[in-house]
């Protein structure tokens, strides 16, 4: 799986014309996930226009400038800003860039195939999911590239389903959004950018430290990664030249013979941090506090790193941390469920109307089975029957339904 030259969470809207629905599955989903709900299309189109597209021009950090004495416009110079790509963790907004969109299939103002294609000039990855459509209104969309992914809601593990396939196509938002930059990065010194084994070594870090977030970082040349509260640690990557121009600098630099033996033997990995990033005679005999033991990563070349937690005080560390962004937004939601009125009389009569007819239909159910067992025992027949059951549109199954992690932990 390709490694994004980038990633952070981001935002998952869904869209489905029963606001019932929306609230259960918004509470039912991961918290880590963070949603946003529309129950009507436009509303939903119109805020997609606004947001969908001005995130990717926001964050972009990749742009081409033509030779102003080039006669051909078939060939240009590219400047490529490596350092605005870490600098889109300084970014609040960054956790509310829509990636994923869940949205339903029968819906009054359109349907959720012609909602897709309203949108198919977005980067957002698309989701039917829906109790309506068929296979056949499915893979007509699919292969028209309208949607990426097709769940019904009736399925078995709809919902842990559901949370998968939305953490798979925000992998696949970012790795879309780093396909042009990754091929130009690896024409310079991040040839690790575009190696397996190095998107495995990331992945590994990833699970073991709770990182949330990782960017490209410049200088020295690595990743950045941040976790869920913020923490950035930077993984250092040196290969067999770039650690030869260290090696060089620290002997024009009269650097101690003992840096200079670990420097060849290349068995740490220097994060001189308060320079440039290359040994000066400042640092003297204190080096050991500015190395770390060098760990061996064997790709497409060897690859040697080390992984260097970062002070709270330095510059990649001052950045709006995830759990933050989560508290915020849970008070402001909070916030806002208290200022809205209460129900009308009106509202409340008919929501106790309508439970007191469901009451009835689900008694009338419970009636039916001991009545029909009693005719057949009067007639001498008492052939196997399916119990009786109440038929629930099949968007409304997966409402109130536990999750299997919550019935384990009952």
């Amino acid at each position: 799986m390709p490694l994004p030259i980038y990633r952070h969470p981001t935002l998952t809207v869904l869209v489905d014309d029963s606001d019932s629905f929306l609230r259960s599955l918004s509470f039912q989903l991961d918290p880590a996930l963070v949603s946003k709900s529309f129950h009507d299309t436009g509303n939903a189109l119109a805020w997609l226009r606004e947001h969908g597209e001005g995130a990717p021009r926001r964050e972009a950090p990749l742009s081409a400038s033509f030779d102003t004495y080039a006669r051909s416009l078939d060939q240009c110079n590219v400047a490529l800003d490596v350092e605005q790509i870490h600098r889109i963790s300084f970014q609040a907004q960054r956790f509310t860039t829509p990636s994923v969109l869940v949205v339903d299939y029968s819906m009054p103002q359109m349907n959720g195939v012609e909602f897709c294609a309203a949108l198919r000039h977005l980067p957002c990855k698309k989701i039917l999911f829906t109790g309506a459509a068929d296979e056949k209104i499915a893979v007509d969309a699919f292969n028209r590239g309208l949607i990426d992914r097709y769940i019904k809601k009736s399925d078995d593990n709809a919902l842990d389903r559901l949370e998968a396939e939305i953490g798979a196509l925000e992998h696949e938002f970012f790795c879309a959004r780093s396909d042009t930059l990754r091929d130009v990065l690896a024409l310079h010194h991040y040839t690790f950018v575009c190696d397996p084994a190095f998107a495995a070594l990331v992945q590994r870090l990833t699970e073991q430290h709770g990182i949330v977030e990782h960017y490209l970082f410049p200088n020295p040349a690595g990743m950045l990664l941040i976790d869920r509260d913020g923490k950035a640690r930077l993984l250092v990557v040196e290969t067999d030249e770039s650690l030869g121009a260290h090696y060089e600098m620290a002997v024009d630099n009269d650097a101690p013979p003992s840096l200079l033996a670990a420097l060849r033997a290349r068995c740490i990995i220097p994060f001189f941090a308060d320079g440039d990033g290359m040994y000066c005679d400042t640092f003297g005999r204190a080096w050991h506090q500015y190395s770390q033991a060098a760990q061996i990563c064997r790709g497409k070349q060897d690859y040697y790193w080390s992984l260097f937690e970062l002070p709270p005080t330095h510059p990649a560390s001052q950045t709006l941390p995830f759990s933050q962004f989560l508290r915020e937004r849970e008070r402001a939601l909070c916030a806002r469920r208290a200022a809205m009125p209460a129900r009308s009389t009106l509202e409340r009569a008919a929501s106790s109307v309508a439970q007191r007819l469901q009451g009835r239909q689900l008694e009338h159910v419970a009636q039916a089975e001991p009545a029909a067992r009693q005719r057949a025992q009067h007639t001498h027949q008492y052939p196997e029957q399916p119990h009786a059951r109440l038929e629930v549109p099949a968007e409304l199954e997966l409402v109130g339904r536990q999750r299997p992690a919550e019935q384990g932990g009952a």
